[in-house]
């Protein structure tokens, strides 16, 4: 097993250090590293220059998230893939625990796991609704995000087949390549938290856009109107799209935004047909 592992980040060099030094303090260390600055100017790039030589960096003018993570799958050589937010860290097991689970259960090719929350600092109760499932898990997708890049080690087979993040998504983009995978691939779950995820920083996507749901609404929208869904699925996806569009049309509607309501009024009518 080759693991090829992608961290982007943008102006987060002090957050970067405790993410790298997670990856290299694994006791399966992966075949390589890539950093993808996504325009950084806060010196990320003499920080890794000069502490994490050995680290692949690749920069680009700020593109988003996707599109860092993209250029990354782009540029490494790996066989398997392992995504790291600059935030988060990796708990030092974690990288082996997920090839012996993918070792033991060879007919999967998309692996995730437990985390743990840390939030200013402290760790936090995770809410039941976030707890990790396994197996054919596209339904459990459907509410919400229901795997963390962080925890993802997914082999470039995968990508080729589903494609990969879409850069028109400013947020929720790892949403909307869960749903796409889970669609196809079982997901196997190491059941032990692997990694600290950190929130509760201003920088956080989910601090940076209003009305999240209008990403997911997005996200399901095309995923149903490709037509490769099974039945079941589509029929959840749809359900799914019209409770959340219904929910944000009515904060919409309170707010007095009219033209953005009657889009959503057109779309909920339009998928409304889909459950007759």
């Amino acid at each position: 097993m080759k693991i090829s592992v992608v961290v982007p980040t943008y102006n987060r060099r002090d957050l970067l250090k405790r993410a790298l030094l997670s990856v290299y303090s694994q006791t399966l260390l992966p075949a390589e590293v890539a950093v993808i600055d996504d325009g950084s100017t806060d010196g990320t790039e003499d920080m890794l220059r000069r502490e994490f030589p050995q680290a692949s960096y690749f920069y680009q003018d700020n593109r988003g998230v996707s599109a860092a993570r993209n250029l990354g799958i782009q540029q490494t050589t790996g066989d398997w893939l392992a995504f790291l937010d600059s935030d988060d860290e990796w708990l030092p097991e974690k990288l082996a625990k997920q090839e012996t689970a993918l070792a033991a259960s060879p007919e999967y090719k998309a692996c995730h796991t437990e985390e743990n929350w840390i939030r200013n600092g402290a760790q936090v109760h995770v809410p039941k609704k976030y707890a990790k499932t396994g197996g054919w898990i596209f339904s459990d997708c459907l509410p919400l995000c229901a795997m963390s890049p962080s925890t993802a080690l997914i082999h470039r087979s995968i990508f080729t087949g589903v494609g990969l993040f879409d850069v028109q998504l400013p947020a929720c983009e790892d949403y909307d390549l869960w749903l796409r995978i889970t669609a196809i691939y079982p997901v196997l779950l190491v059941g032990q938290p692997q990694i600290n995820k950190h929130g509760g920083h201003e920088d956080q996507l989910s601090c940076a856009h209003w009305g999240m749901d209008r990403f997911r609404i997005g996200a399901l929208q095309k995923i149903i109107d490709a037509g490769q869904l099974s039945e079941q699925n589509r029929q959840a996806a749809v359900n799914m799209l019209l409770k959340k569009a219904g929910i944000y049309l009515n904060g919409v509607t309170k707010r007095g935004k009219t033209e953005e309501a009657g889009y959503y009024r057109q779309l909920i009518e339009r998928y409304k047909i889909d459950t007759i």
